[in-house]
């Protein structure tokens, strides 16, 4: 995929304005939206929403419009992670190998925090693929992670 814009946000699950800030909420571990405007549950504190990069701006002052008043914080952190996505009859064997995660029983957008190899990494299933970000710091490692395992 293209470059996404991303907002780590934080805030207390009834925090007043919080459903207004995000639209449509998800359920725990889940991942709400269609495209390039997601909303995911990543702890009971926290979200991440996934947004075209020349939204980001704007999402973040609704955001602070939403929360006003409610201590939250909201973060551009999209030149800090990068969406890397793998499809195809083979991914999740593939991934199989680098995630301790059960791929046969992981249900289509759920939300799952976990490793790939030996770095942090979240991920979820989507249509034939499996989206996974990453900080783009080891960006690299992650993709040759996989292109080594697909060998």
């Amino acid at each position: 995929p293209g470059p996404r814009g991303m907002i780590t946000l934080r805030a207390a699950p009834d925090a007043p304005g919080l459903a207004a800030a995000l639209g449509a909420r998800p359920a725990l571990r889940g991942i709400v939206g269609s495209g390039d405007r997601l909303v995911a549950w990543m702890a009971p504190d926290e979200y991440l929403l996934i947004r075209p990069p020349s939204e980001v701006g704007q999402t973040l002052a609704h955001l602070a419009d939403a929360l006003r008043g409610s201590h939250h914080l909201a973060v551009d952190v999209s030149d800090a992670r990068v969406m890397l996505r793998l499809e195809g009859a083979g991914a999740d064997a593939v991934l199989a190998r680098l995630c301790p995660v059960d791929f046969a029983r992981f249900p289509v957008n759920e939300m799952r925090r976990t490793r790939l190899g030996q770095v942090a990494c979240a991920l979820w299933r989507e249509g034939e693929g499996v989206n996974l970000v990453v900080f783009r710091s080891v960006a690299r490692y992650a993709a040759d992670l996989v292109r080594t395992v697909l060998r």
